[in-house]
């Protein structure tokens, strides 16, 4: 598995080795003596989650102020934008994001670490999203920023109006929102 840090470094691309033929492909999803080389430390997955969203549907940009949660995410069926946004006020990069095409296709996987906020925009017909966690799900401690904050100048790639929540309608500015130390 080939594992490539992305502009802001904590964040990290996956690309699996698929071997494939014409009866299908096979790779490891997940290795986790691989993935801890690759992120520097010791990471314990407490919970998987998976969510189905039609094209246009923008999820986030999601975080737990406390129980935060580092995320590996990937797709497997469809195509997704995916962000992640650094908010830790001790960063040189807080406030920057970067992203990644993740799509059942090319099975690539983007580890978002604790202190990000985190999104992603459906560019499919649907899409079927999978991640790892490693925090439990603490909505009392959930935050949303909104996803299309002038400070942070994400380049969603498109020009539809995107489907939200109503949480994330909601979402907070970076300059407003609670922030990582």
């Amino acid at each position: 598995m080939k594992a490539t840090p992305l502009a802001i470094p904590d964040v990290i691309l996956f690309e699996p080795k698929v071997f494939g033929d014409d009866r299908g492909f096979f790779f490891e999803s997940f290795n986790q003596l691989r993935f801890e080389e690759a992120v520097g430390r010791k990471v314990d997955f407490v919970q998987d989650n998976h969510s189905k969203s039609a094209r246009h549907v923008l999820r986030g940009l999601h975080y737990q102020i406390q129980q935060a949660q580092g995320k590996l995410v990937r797709v497997v069926q469809g195509e997704v934008f995916d962000v992640a946004v650094d908010i830790r006020r001790s960063s040189p990069t807080c406030g920057q994001w970067v992203g990644a095409h993740l799509s059942g296709e090319n099975k690539h996987q983007l580890w978002i670490p604790e202190g990000f906020a985190h999104g992603f925009l459906v560019l499919s017909e649907s899409a079927e999203f999978l991640y790892k966690t490693t925090n439990y799900y603490a909505p009392a401690h959930e935050r949303s920023i909104v996803w299309n904050d002038p400070d942070i100048g994400i380049q969603w790639p498109t020009d539809a109006v995107p489907l939200l929540s109503g949480k994330d309608q909601a979402g907070a500015l970076l300059k407003n929102a609670d922030l990582f130390d």
